[in-house]
């Protein structure tokens, strides 16, 4: 199984929560997983930015094998650029594109 989690709000609570969440399934030993991975736009990019609230968590998340992927448009919106994200955070074209593009692919979306 492959999920997908959507991270968008700027509210740190929910930023934390959606991390905790993904780390959770990333250790549920029920559940099969081929895939976890976190796609970041607006304000929901805070926690991939280095030095940013929850940066260090999406380290270690990283370390463990999820994937992170950053929103370029909200890079260029937002006036970051890759040097600014936490260390093997990759970009992508669009955040809504590569929502559905895993979608189509067969992962499960969840927005928490």
């Amino acid at each position: 199984m492959r999920t997908v989690f959507h991270l968008i709000t700027g509210e740190e609570a929910q930023q934390q929560t959606a991390l905790t969440v993904a780390e959770n399934l990333s250790k549920d030993e029920t559940v099969e997983m081929d895939d976890i991975a976190v796609v970041a736009q607006a304000e929901g990019i805070e926690p991939l930015t280095a030095g940013g609230d929850g940066s260090e968590t999406v380290a270690d998340l990283l370390a463990a094998g999820i994937s992170f992927k950053a929103c370029s448009n909200t890079l260029d919106t937002m006036d970051l650029s890759e040097s600014d994200l936490v260390d093997g955070v990759e970009t992508v074209s669009s955040g809504v594109g590569e929502l559905t593009r895993l979608q189509d692919d067969g992962y499960a979306y969840i927005r928490p």
